[in-house]
């Protein structure tokens, strides 16, 4: 990928840490190390404080990623940073939308909506730049005292063993080694980590470039986002539009697959092409360039004795469907709780291996998903071209022939379905949230007022109960909420998503997925469903 510097954008300066085993010469010890401030790394940080877990986060720059990168944050990472308590002052800067319109040539064939239900706390998604996104994380992780940030700190060695790995870290006035029980690579695409591991992907790089342009400007387009295949202003098989924080725009131009990459990011190449969308005589400047390659890979596993890998470093895939950033939020929100179960000794080292399971299971489906993506935006061949075309025809008439239109699957969160942390359904349910599937948020009234359903799960495990007088006693380790107790169900909300007939119960985990549900209420069976989802059976 190549890129400029985003320009309506101050960029925070970091000093440099140079910590006292550098001049001691000292061997530092710590049960967390984490290589990367980005999004993911530092949603990891701030998980592992939560459950009072120190960490130690280097990251070898001084600032916050340059440019805008990952713009899209979908609901559910929204309600996992919210969980962070790092939410608000990204829903305060991002821009909120669910709609889209997708068009071919010159036609709009269909419009969309994501998240056509009411009653959720959070947006179908917001769009903030990255930048944005990291500095809320980075203001938050300075005010806490069990993480800390070290700045322009290199990793330049990691050497694993069974019980730990030991990181040499270059800073600069000198190096030192820190021995880590677990250290977590958040260290992107280009993962130094995963190349001193001797570690690579496995998938596919797709042919075809993409210009990200954003544009600074005034526009009166709605904040939705738009698709275009065969646009007439553009000689590329796609262009995508999206607005950012700032009056900046986000537009996608799709190349051929023998551009020079460093010729297409030159602002006099750029502008004609914006000008040919835009109009001749509308008012812009450049804000951030980059032309990239789309990637679908991933590591076969993303444990590596001590070393776990989240986030880019683990896998790639396009940014067609917004999967890419919030996939790694949800990396970490799968793999902290699990570690600061076993580390706080309320769980078998065994928990730790299911990150595998599940995660590597995410990254397969979002890659497949991705996948098809490129190839229909991508038709390549007489066949392909033939389908994408009558696709779009249909579309514009028939509803049915939506789902056949690829311009990128939008993030949703991955249903567990295999989980071996699962316990199987042995009641009937019409509809409801499986084992596997993340809980759904609905407005609920306490006696302190109005509120969320998910601001009482999260970070542990809770029994979601739909009472049948007065809450029965709950298994150690724990807690109980009351639907029709505790809590109102104030819109009926928690009843429709839910399926809730009295007696109805589901136990849910630290990260919010269903680990288990039941038409009534039943210890032993709560007791054994949570040493499951421990990996104690």
């Amino acid at each position: 990928m190549t890129g400029n510097f985003s320009i309506h954008y101050e960029y925070p300066v970091y000093d440099a840490v140079v910590p006292d085993a550098v001049t001691k010469g000292t061997v530092e010890e710590q049960p967390i190390v984490i290589v990367g401030a980005g999004p993911v790394g530092l949603a990891a940080a701030h998980d592992l404080a939560q459950h009072g877990i120190p960490s130690v986060v280097l990251d070898d720059d001084n600032t916050v990623s340059t440019g805008s990168r990952a713009i899209c944050w979908a609901k559910r990472t929204l309600e996992i940073f919210d969980r962070l308590g790092v939410a608000a002052p990204m829903m305060d800067k991002g821009i909120t939308w669910q709609k889209g319109r997708v068009f071919a040539r010159d036609k709009e064939i269909y419009e969309f909506d994501l998240l056509p239900e009411p009653d959720h706390q959070f947006p179908a998604f917001i769009n903030l730049q990255q930048y944005y996104v990291e500095q809320a994380l980075v203001d938050a992780a300075i005010e806490d005292e069990l993480i800390e940030l070290r700045w322009q700190n290199k990793v330049v060695g990691v050497e694993t063993r069974d019980d730990g790995a030991l990181v040499t870290v270059e800073t600069p006035d000198g190096a030192y080694r820190v021995d880590a029980r677990y250290v977590i690579a958040c260290d992107g695409a280009r993962s130094p980590v995963r190349k001193m591991l001797g570690l690579d992907f496995v998938g596919r790089v797709f042919e075809d470039r993409f210009l990200i342009a954003d544009v600074h400007m005034k526009a009166d387009f709605p904040t939705e986002r738009w698709f275009w295949f065969l646009p007439p202003f553009h000689q590329g098989p796609s262009t995508l539009l999206h607005k950012q924080a700032d009056d900046i725009w986000r537009i996608d131009f799709q190349l051929g697959p023998d551009v020079d990459p460093d010729e297409e990011a030159k602002p006099e190449n750029v502008i004609p092409r914006l000008k040919a969308m835009l109009g001749e005589d509308k008012e812009f400047d450049l804000d951030w360039v980059s032309v990239y390659r789309f990637q679908a890979r991933r590591l076969e596993k993303f444990i590596h004795g001590p070393v776990i890998f989240a986030g880019d470093s683990a896998h790639q895939v396009s940014p067609f469907g917004a999967r890419g950033g919030n996939s790694g939020i949800q990396d970490t929100d799968n793999l902290i709780w699990k570690l600061a179960y076993v580390l706080n000794g309320k769980a078998p080292a065994s928990l730790i291996d299911t990150y595998d399971d599940e995660r590597v299971f995410a990254a397969i489906e979002n890659l497949k998903i991705t996948s098809r993506t490129t190839d229909f935006m991508s038709a390549k061949g007489a066949v392909q071209t033939a389908f994408r075309d009558a696709a779009l025809t249909l579309a514009e008439r028939h509803p049915f022939a939506r789902r056949f239109v690829n311009a990128g699957r939008l993030s949703t969160p991955t249903w567990l379905a295999e989980s071996p942390l699962n316990t199987p359904d042995e009641d009937a349910f019409a509809a409801g949230i499986p084992p596997g599937a993340v809980v759904q948020d609905a407005p609920i009234r306490t006696a302190s007022g109005e509120g969320w359903l998910l601001n009482h799960v999260g970070g542990r495990f809770v029994v979601i109960h739909a009472a049948e007088g007065q809450a029965p006693p709950v298994p150690d380790g724990i807690e109980i909420i009351t639907i029709g107790g505790d809590i109102e169900d104030s819109s009926g909300r928690v009843a429709e998503r839910y399926d809730m007939q009295p007696g109805t119960t589901y136990l849910v985990r630290p990260d919010e997925h269903v680990a288990a549900r039941w038409r009534s209420f039943d210890p032993r069976k709560i007791a054994a469903a949570r040493s499951r989802a421990l990996a104690e059976s």
